[in-house]
């Protein structure tokens, strides 16, 4: 059974679910949802996003689920080689939160001459997630 209504999916590994949905959901206030599982299925939070979908699953049930991939967990780190990209609302606002939970940041929130506000920082597993908002919708919204 499908548990999201996207085409595709990527599926991350985190650490724990709670401290994945308090970042995504209650700093990045992006569209996140605790997944209803069937019996035996672990547990699971999905950000459906029109064609593509993230899955979160915490590590420990992915390898209760494929142990041929513990050792592969322990050699490489969460997070390397893979960025995150989302645009984001009250880009101000999320990297004050990021800083207050003391979330590395990467780069710092910036005005690129491109018309976007743009920051850079790290999940709380290691995923690089860049941040962005369009000047012209605060200009627009008269802010």
């Amino acid at each position: 059974m499908k548990i999201h209504r996207a085409r595709h999916s990527i599926q991350l590994a985190v650490s724990q679910l709670t401290v994945t949905e308090a970042f995504y959901a209650g700093i990045l206030e992006l569209p996140l949802q605790r997944s209803f599982t069937s019996p035996g299925a672990p547990d699971h939070l999905v950000m459906d996003m029109d064609d593509i979908a993230l899955i979160f699953v915490e590590e420990d049930d992915v390898i209760r689920s494929h142990p041929m991939l513990e050792p592969r967990f322990s050699m490489f780190p969460r997070g390397i080689g893979m960025t995150l990209h989302f645009h984001v609302d009250d880009i101000e606002e999320i990297s004050e939160a990021i800083a207050e939970e003391g979330l590395e940041i990467l780069y710092p929130l910036e005005i690129k001459p491109y018309g976007i506000k743009e920051m850079w920082c790290f999940d709380p597993d290691g995923y690089l997630v860049v941040l962005d908002e369009p000047l012209e919708k605060r200009i627009r919204a008269g802010a």
